[in-house]
Order: structure tokens, then sequence, then C-alpha cells
């Protein structure tokens, strides 16, 4: 059937609407660069990377929960630094909802690199952008490579505490859960299983793992349950800590895996990981090739970093990451 000019003009319309929504799209993820303060703040990263080198020295722990905290930013209405608002009378946190609530760690220390950065450059850099860089010069402090950490993200005017618990993974997830979870972020198999990797370092609580060493299930080494069964009782002691990495908990390197082929996973949701599923070979890869987890790591932490950024005029620069201005 023919079309009638009107309709031909409308089509035309759309077309010409769509393309721009496309070069639209494409130029705010071209905003993300690595060279973005290159002029507005160019001792930015070099201040940021002192004071994260100043805290994990400090305690090396806090590797761990940096990289977390990046993490559980991102997992939740994108990569904007929502996760650091405190609640105030426009605002109802995250932090004290679900997987963050008494869990997530390092607030402080990105308060502190951002003081920093003010000082040299006020109103400049974002809290979302100190979040992502902060992650990859801890990962480094403690062993992991290095990567290019793309910037230009703003920080988020809002918070979402009720996608807290619908959207980050948890401890008690099984295979098929965790990895719709990460494809629903734009992550594959193998990027999650690359991003479980942090847990080689940092601690879980009681709480977390209770239940996994006292099932007396076939897919825990009874060795390593009793051996956690010492410090965290079948009641009680819930916030107690244990490391996720047994043998080299503050050491970036791949015992995480080969302790995973050992049925010695902390986290019901790490054991699953390898458990006779589709992420076994991959598990196997990554016990064997240290170089080859690192190198998936480094490029799933910069995927993860792309997760909906906010860029351009929207959002804001927080003078302060806990508050809107």
């Amino acid at each position: 059937m023919a079309s009638t000019p009107g309709a031909a003009a409308s089509s035309c319309r759309f077309a010409i609407f769509s393309s721009m929504l496309v070069l639209l799209c494409m130029s705010c993820h071209a905003q993300l660069s690595s060279t973005f303060y290159d002029e507005s703040c160019p001792d930015a990263l070099a201040a940021i990377r002192t004071s994260i080198r100043t805290a994990v020295s400090r305690e090396r722990r806090m590797a761990a929960s940096l990289i977390r905290l990046h993490f559980h930013d991102c997992f939740v209405q994108g990569c904007d630094a929502s996760i650091l608002l405190e609640n105030s009378p426009t605002i109802s946190s995250e932090r004290d909802v679900g997987p963050n609530r008494g869990s997530v760690r390092g607030y402080e220390v990105i308060d502190d690199a951002k003081s920093e950065v003010e000082k040299i450059c006020p109103g400049v850099v974002s809290c979302a952008d100190i979040v992502a860089v902060a992650a990859r010069d801890a990962s480094v402090a403690v062993g992991s490579p290095s990567w290019t950490v793309k910037l230009g993200r703003r920080d988020s005017i809002t918070a979402s505490p009720s996608l807290v618990s619908s959207d980050l993974p948890s401890f008690q997830d099984d295979l098929e859960i965790l990895v719709s979870r990460f494809a629903s972020k734009g992550l594959s198999a193998r990027e999650m299983v690359a991003l479980s990797g942090a847990h080689t370092l940092g601690q879980a609580q009681c709480f977390t793992f209770r239940d996994r060493i006292y099932s007396n299930g076939s897919d825990i080494d009874a060795g390593f349950a009793s051996t956690r069964k010492r410090r965290c009782p079948a009641s009680g002691g819930d916030a107690t800590l244990a490391p996720l990495d047994l043998v080299t908990p503050n050491s970036f390197d791949n015992n995480y895996f080969k302790n995973l082929m050992q049925k010695k996973g902390l986290l019901e949701s790490d054991q699953v990981l390898f458990s006779g599923g589709s992420t076994d070979s991959i598990v196997s890869d990554y016990s064997k090739k240290p170089a080859s987890f690192k190198s998936d790591f480094a490029a799933a932490m910069i995927k993860m970093g792309d997760i909906n950024p906010l860029t351009g005029s929207s959002g804001q620069i927080r003078r302060i990451c806990s508050a809107l201005n």
C-alpha cells in the first residue's frame, strides 16, 4: 500500500527524531573520558590517589571496602554517588537498607578524598568519579593491576532505597539469580565471575555465612566449615568477621578461585560459581591463570563504571558527598 504524503512526512520526522536520540545518547557516553579533568583539575587524580593510599596503608581491609562501595553504588540507579547521600528532609538514604545496612564502609575515606580535591578545585570533581577512582587506587594498593578510569560522571540528586534490595546481589542468591542480576546491568557471566573475584579481599559478617557452615551440605569442605564455626556460633555473634579468602585475605590474587574449587567459598553466592553450573569453567580458568583473572577484573571494573552515569547537565557536582548542594 502506498503511503500518503502526510504519513511519509511523519515517518521522516520520526526517523530524524530517532537519529537525534541516538546521537544524544552517543554524546552522553562520549563525555566519559580519562582526560575529563586534564584542564579543569589536573591534580585531581594525584590528590585522590594520595588520600586513598593513606587510608589503605592505615587499614588494609579498606581496599575491599572501597571496591565494594563502588559496586554497591553502580548497581543502584547507576554510578552516581547516590549511596553516599545521608537521610535528610528530601532524601531517604540507601545506606541503611538491605545489603548496605551495617555492611558498606569507606564513606569517610571518600569524604576525605573529596575534601582534598575541593582544596585545589572547588566544585569541579564529582563524588561519583571519586568513588570510581578510589576503587581503582585501592585495588592497585593491594596488588591489583591498574586500569584507566573514565571520568565525567555527575552526582545524583536522588537516592533509591527501594532498589537496594531488588537490584543488589544477595549472599544467598543462586547462580541463575546472580547471572540475571548482572545481566540486567549489562554484565556477562564471565564479568560477574571476574568481579566476584574481589572477594579475594575483605571479610564477611557471621550472619551472612552461618547457614552455609552449619548446613552439613555436600558443597562445603567439612574442615573449612569446622574452622569457621569456631568464630561464628550457631546463634549470636552476627557481626563477627571472617576473611572471604582464608589464605591471603589482604592480597589481590586468585586464591579465591582455588578456594571455590576446594569447596571453601565462604558465602553461598561465592560457592555457587563452582557448583556444577555454567560458570565452573571460568572459575577453573582463573584458578590456573592469575594474569587472565586480573586482566578480566580490570576490564569488568571499567565496564561496571559505565552503568548509567549522569553526564552533561544532569545531577550536580556535590560540594559535600553526603548531602545535596
